[in-house]
């Protein structure tokens, strides 16, 4: 599948990406912003449960990815589930899919982009996350091989800073494994919902599957790589987790505001506090930069099936790269980082993308044995997961989750009457 349905001529991607560039893409995804901020509100909502919690989400996600795998190697286009509910369930599932990614995730790129400035110049945050915007979006025009050479150095910082987090917590003299059980008690509500606010930290391997039209070899590469970024990001997510939780315990990780930073001050290990920050504030690019890749490569795929304004479909002949789409994007963030505070879009983010994925899954229940179907039992327990999460979320996430929906479901139906 060189060029997509759909796609104008000269309009394709280049393939360029192998394996490894692919698993780190997806691990600057999920090894972000969010396990330096969705711990402490997780072990607001679970207490004691927060480890079950991670590992319900981690479920889901395992679910979510095996589906996303097998659909992407079907169907190597930029777009993700855009593509595959198009192909599988029928054009307005597609739609609602990439129009719940696109809005979402938008809404997400602002929030990472006001976290950089938060941790880089708390005085200045909306010029800083304004010129993060501007500065990535750059970088992602210039083609897509130096995001992911971005994105690698990005990881192998994130990495090292959550490597001395968990060492400073173990090392110390602090660490009480009986601090793991003393919180508020386990509730399966609860769980839920901390479960719902873990998966916005897992939801990057999306953008290995989004990149489909320009990964080597996709039904070989895609498939090898989302599995393994998954399980990188789980076990170091395990990791910082439990350090965290013997050293804070359940019931002041849920009271801090920094829970890294305090996690290492309650080590004895202050004189990392500064580095955390940093690490925080490298993390946020890391995720910024590929949720604008991922945005804008779902853009492109709606835009050459003119759900958006077709002159988004554009290809650059040079970088190769869609590059209108990009400066789309960048420029609603970069409005929204600069007018808005919209951290707390979280929890409707996660909204938007559980439905997303929703839809993934009940489109790899369709998949034959000829085509790759994953083993029966994954697709279901991902949509009875995604939908359970979902509903899980704060009251005020749903209500405003399901009605961006509802006015994306409504102007399809309008846009079909009139055409």
């Amino acid at each position: 599948m060189t060029e997509p349905e759909g796609a104008p001529p000269g309009g394709a991607l280049r393939r360029r990406l192998g394996v490894g560039d692919a698993v780190v893409i997806g691990l600057g995804a999920m090894i972000g912003a969010g396990i330096f901020a969705a711990l402490a509100p997780a072990a607001a909502a679970a207490g004691s449960g927060l480890l079950v919690a991670l590992a319900v989400a981690g479920v889901v996600a395992y679910c979510n990815a095996t589906s996303s795998a097998r659909l992407a190697a079907r169907y190597p286009a930029s777009g993700g589930t855009y593509v595959y509910g198009r192909e599988r369930l029928g054009p307005f599932w597609g739609y609602l899919a990439g129009w719940g990614f696109i809005v979402g995730k938008t809404a997400s790129c602002a929030a990472m982009a006001l976290t950089v400035g938060t941790y880089a110049w708390p005085g200045q945050a909306h010029a800083v996350a304004v010129a993060a915007v501007v500065a990535l979006t750059a970088v992602n025009y210039a083609g897509v091989q130096k995001s992911a050479l971005l994105t690698r150095v990005i990881v192998a910082v994130v990495l090292a800073v959550l490597a001395a987090v968990v060492v400073a917590c173990i090392a110390s003299g602090s660490v009480d494994p009986a601090r793991l059980d003393a919180g508020p008690d386990l509730t399966w509500g609860g769980v839920l919902q901390a479960a719902g606010l873990l998966f916005f930290a897992f939801a990057g391997y999306a953008r290995i599957a989004t990149l489909g039209e320009e990964v080597r070899d996709p039904r070989r590469t895609i498939p090898r790589a989302i599995p393994i970024a998954l399980g990188i990001t789980l076990a170091v997510y395990a990791c910082v987790a439990v350090a965290v939780l013997t050293v804070l315990g359940p019931r002041q990780l849920a009271q801090a505001a920094a829970p890294l930073s305090d996690a290492v001050r309650a080590a004895d290990a202050g004189g990392l506090a500064p580095v955390v920050r940093a690490g925080a504030a490298v993390a946020a690019l890391g995720s910024l930069l590929s949720l604008i890749l991922g945005v804008s490569r779902t853009t492109l795929a709606m835009a050459r099936d003119r759900h958006l304004p077709h002159a988004l479909a554009a290809v650059h002949p040079r970088s190769h790269v869609p590059h209108r789409a990009e400066l789309a994007v960048g420029a609603v963030v970069a409005v929204l980082a600069a007018t808005a505070d919209v951290r707390e879009a979280i929890g409707f983010s996660s909204f938007g993308v559980l439905a997303y994925y929703a839809i993934a899954n009940a489109s790899a229940w369709t998949l034959t044995p000829a085509e790759g179907r994953p083993a029966r039992p994954v697709p279901v327990l991902g949509l009875a997961g995604c939908l359970a999460l979902a509903f899980a979320l704060p009251v005020a996430s749903v209500a405003w989750g399901a009605t961006v929906l509802a006015v994306g479901a409504t102007a399809y139906g309008i846009r079909r009457t009139h055409s």
